[in-house]
């Protein structure tokens, strides 16, 4: 037993949180949701009212929102060293970069795979302003490597560098080559494959 309970879905974003989880090391429950009925139950409401994986229970705590389940996992194990030191210049590049993953980089994929076009002249009412803008600034972030915080691997990688992947193979992300080479250097990092492992293997016996 463990009071560190996941819970996702193999198809999810729950494969971030699952992610960072086997960067810590540490010992966790997974509990397997799949869509429909049980993702909407009474029980797991309790859990997440948006009915949505992932989500954490930590002790009494509850964490939703990927970014957030990142940033909390990093911040009450700080001995794993997945965040930079409190007020670096490293700590502002991983807040930096971890909300813009999760503001403009998330609205400009999104549009893209939708195709929803921002009416012109109206680029600055939006949060990533245009598509080409975003993509720039995501290249710029990774340039320098090689993490999103120089030679520390953080959990701003972890979810920066998953929406770089998952992206890049829907394409909603421009396959650049500087992106491609900074997820390549992430998915070549054991956790990762783990989880992969783990997650696809959880998808086949499912489907048995």
């Amino acid at each position: 037993m463990t009071d560190l309970v996941l819970y996702t879905n193999p198809q999810s974003r729950g494969r971030i949180a699952h992610w960072m989880l086997e960067e810590l090391g540490i010992p966790y429950e997974t509990v397997w949701l799949e869509y429909g009925p049980r993702m909407k139950s009474g029980d797991y409401l309790a859990i997440n009212p948006m009915g949505k994986v992932p989500a954490i229970k930590h002790g009494e705590v509850i964490v939703t929102e990927t970014p957030a389940i990142c940033a909390y996992l990093a911040d009450v194990f700080p001995e794993k060293n997945l965040a930079p030191a409190p007020a670096s210049p490293a700590r502002a590049s991983y807040y930096r970069w971890m909300f813009f993953a999760a503001g403009p980089l998330e609205m400009a994929s999104t549009c893209r795979a939708f195709n929803w076009q921002v009416p012109e002249g109206r680029s600055s009412t939006v949060g990533f302003g245009c598509y080409a803008d975003t993509m720039n600034a995501l290249e710029k972030a990774v340039e320098a490597g090689p993490y999103i915080c120089g030679d520390q691997f953080t959990a701003a990688d972890v979810y920066f560098g998953s929406s770089v992947g998952w992206g890049m193979m829907f394409g909603s992300i421009e396959k650049r080559p500087a992106l491609e080479a900074y997820f390549h250097r992430l998915s070549a990092r054991p956790s990762f494959q783990s989880v992969h492992r783990i997650n696809e293997e959880h998808m086949k016996a499912d489907s048995a």
